[in-house]
């Protein structure tokens, strides 16, 4: 169980292989920086940051996406999608959709922690056909999301599984299928690591991002999270 959701000896043993790389740029720096005694060496060009070490550069994400960052976290969002941060949460949202509506990605840090009810924590939520939300009396398909007012008439979960992150840690991946009081349905999607508690959620899935779900959730690398 080493593996799923928990840190252990690969965080350390990372954090140990980031301090060596970060002394290369040092020993490069003073490689490079000599010149004549008389001071009549040229310029590197380079300049250390305010501890010492050359400021890292975040890499770029794969094509069409961008790397955020949220509390230690880092993951790679969609380009063209709208970004908002607020209430300690990371939201994208596709283009012509309201913000953190129908077919948004949210990432959550500390979601249990946060959440009146310890959601999606307590009783594993991640495991049962009614843990798909906090609040499970609102229907979010496409034509209700915006106005609301809808019940809730059963959800079913479809899909319980695991997924591997960037950092290798594998969250508890859920689908459920919501059926509205008016028979329409819509899809909630959740990736959740109960010992980091960090949450990663669709709240109403557009099945044309679903590749991009994916790649979002595979992208997530926790470990800078609690540091």
């Amino acid at each position: 169980m080493a593996g799923i959701h928990g840190r252990g000896d690969r965080t350390r043993g990372a954090r140990a292989a980031g301090a060596a790389a970060a002394a290369v740029p040092l020993l490069l720096l003073t490689a490079c920086s000599g010149g004549s005694g008389d001071g009549g060496g040229e310029e590197t060009g380079l300049e250390l940051g305010a501890s010492g070490v050359v400021p890292a550069v975040e890499p770029p994400g794969p094509e069409g996406f961008t790397p955020q960052t949220l509390d230690g976290i880092t993951i790679d969002m969609p380009e063209d999608w709208e970004i908002q941060k607020e209430g300690g949460s990371l939201c994208a949202s596709p283009p012509g959709q309201a913000a953190c509506a129908y077919g948004s990605i949210r990432l959550t840090p500390r979601a249990a922690e946060s959440n009146p009810d310890e959601w999606p924590r307590k009783g594993e939520a991640h495991a049962e056909d009614d843990g798909w939300a906090d609040d499970t009396s609102s229907c979010r398909s496409l034509n209700t999301a915006g106005s609301g007012g809808i019940g809730v008439s059963g959800a079913e979960l479809t899909v319980s599984d695991f997924t591997t992150h960037a950092n290798d840690l594998k969250s508890h991946h859920s689908v459920w299928r919501v059926t509205c009081a008016n028979d329409e349905t819509f899809e909630v999607r959740m990736w959740f690591l109960p010992i980091s508690d960090v949450l990663l959620y669709v709240w109403s899935a557009d099945s044309q991002y679903d590749a991009v779900y994916d790649q979002v959730a595979a992208s997530m690398n926790t470990d800078g999270h609690g540091d």
